[in-house]
């Protein structure tokens, strides 16, 4: 659960971002509506977006061996701006985003998305980890040894813990077995 509200945070603050620089640079006219459309842009981003992914790629799977290298690379980006168009026009009709008859205000925010959806994956693992880290505190969880600008390396003790969870031997045991094995 913890790790799904963070994510759905997360990708809600991007988001609201991301549309505030479409009413910025396009047509389309966002406004305050930013905060709901943002709602509905993340759910439509993490449930609706997978799904149509794995079916438009499922579908350019199946013609893949007629297509280059290139061609290859160019349907890729041809379903990627599909579904962020797909997203974008489901996202105006549940939001109070207006477009209005202006074409750029159709074309323009998927290509944005897009670009969106790429710098959201760069970034995403590093921004989940700062606001699960923050939503732990928040909450007054610790975990010991956490910090959150640098990932934790395990120490020897947990190394040893997992090696135990993993086989069910403690440390002392393992090297038992390991004598037996050598003698």
């Amino acid at each position: 659960m913890k790790q799904w509200l963070v994510r759905f945070v997360v990708l809600l603050v991007f988001n609201v971002l991301v549309l505030l620089v479409i009413g910025w640079l396009t047509p389309a006219k966002v406004g305050w509506s930013a905060l709901w459309a943002g709602i509905v842009l993340t759910f439509l981003t993490m449930w609706v977006r997978p799904l149509l992914t794995r079916w438009f790629s499922g579908g350019a799977e199946r013609s893949s061996r007629q297509r280059t290298k290139a061609g290859q690379g160019i349907v890729r980006v041809g379903i990627v701006l599909l579904i962020a168009f797909i997203v974008w026009i489901v996202t105006v009709w549940l939001s109070g985003v207006t477009v209005g008859l202006n074409p750029l205000a159709y074309i323009l925010p998927p290509v944005i998305l897009a670009i969106g959806w790429w710098i959201y994956d760069l970034i995403a693992q590093r921004a989940e980890h700062h606001a699960g880290a923050l939503y732990d505190k928040a909450t007054g969880v610790q975990i010991e040894g956490a910090d959150t600008d640098i990932p934790a390396i395990p120490s020897r003790e947990a190394r040893a813990a997992r090696a135990e969870l993993q086989d069910g031997l403690t440390a002392e045991q393992r090297q038992m077995l390991d004598e037996l094995g050598n003698g």
